[in-house]
């Protein structure tokens, strides 16, 4: 349902006033997939497996159709988007980069998380860590110095040792406080432009303050605010680096008046050229 809510929160239009030919390609469904048990240590292994498969093809097929933006619900997502969007990027002789716009680190394998649940591990995947039995191989995992995290303030032990051990880039809400956001991203972004790369961005509901966009499922105060969220957005189309974009963990469900999903279809539209004259203002009153 979170995709459907952001096409109802205006997403389409918003790209489409901005001179930009936008192409739904609709809902996925799964590759096919062995039937989940219930009594295991993960949630909807199999099915995750079926996922991955899926939208690692879609999205390397999609990358030769512009800019592909890819909507879900669970960050499970982004096993398959950026894996394809990787193998693209090695296709094309360029380095993939990944933006992770997020309350946690999602550094997790399936042997390390203490929940079972899977959103915690794309980042754990797609650099290639092991232990991601029976998921499709990752042929191009993207080095741990090109991955850039943004807005940590939850992240388990065994995540960060294992963060703590590698070449990640990290800045949890600590750094935005005491710095602000725009040093930590321009270098990265610098870091990108200096190796011709590829840009893949993952923004996560939760990267925001609950306060600001209540409807997602793993709420984290202390979050990024509004104006801090659309500079982002507004320095990454300034850089033109960005090539691909995940926008997840929407459940509207727990929205109020589709605050949050009209938040994130402006923040997309920031990264993709809104400017803030253009912006129109919403009353929730």
């Amino acid at each position: 349902m979170g995709p459907d809510a952001l096409r109802t929160a205006g997403l389409t239009s918003a790209l489409t006033g901005l001179g930009l030919q936008v192409k739904d390609f609709g809902n996925l469904v799964p590759a096919p997939h062995d039937v989940d048990s219930e009594d295991g240590p993960l949630y909807a292994p199999n099915q995750t497996i079926g996922w991955t498969k899926q939208l690692a093809e879609t999205a390397e097929q999609a990358m030769d159709c512009g800019l592909p933006i890819f909507l879900g619900g669970d960050h499970a997502l982004s096993l398959g988007s950026v894996v394809g969007v990787a193998n693209y990027a090695a296709s094309q002789g360029r380095p993939q980069f990944v933006l992770w716009l997020d309350a946690h680190t999602d550094f997790h394998t399936p042997l390390t998380t203490d929940s079972g649940n899977l959103h915690g591990t794309p980042v754990g995947y797609f650099t290639g860590r092991s232990d991601f039995d029976g998921f499709p191989e990752v042929e191009h995992p993207v080095p741990e110095d090109n991955v850039c995290m943004i807005g940590l303030r939850s992240v388990d032990t065994p995540e960060r040792e294992a963060l703590e051990a590698s070449d990640i880039r990290r800045f949890d809400m600590r750094q935005i406080d005491e710095a602000g956001i725009a040093g930590p991203l321009s270098g990265f972004l610098e870091h990108v432009a200096r190796n011709n790369g590829m840009l893949h961005v993952s923004l996560d509901v939760d990267f925001l303050d609950p306060s600001v966009a209540p409807a997602v499922g793993t709420t984290v105060p202390g979050g990024a605010t509004v104006r801090e969220a659309h500079l982002v957005c507004e320095m990454l189309h300034d850089s033109g680096l960005m090539t691909s974009l995940d926008l997840v963990e929407l459940n509207p469900f727990l929205d109020e008046r589709g605050r949050t999903a009209h938040l994130m279809v402006d923040l997309c539209a920031s990264a993709l050229g809104r400017r803030v004259f253009d912006r129109p203002t919403r009353s929730y009153s």
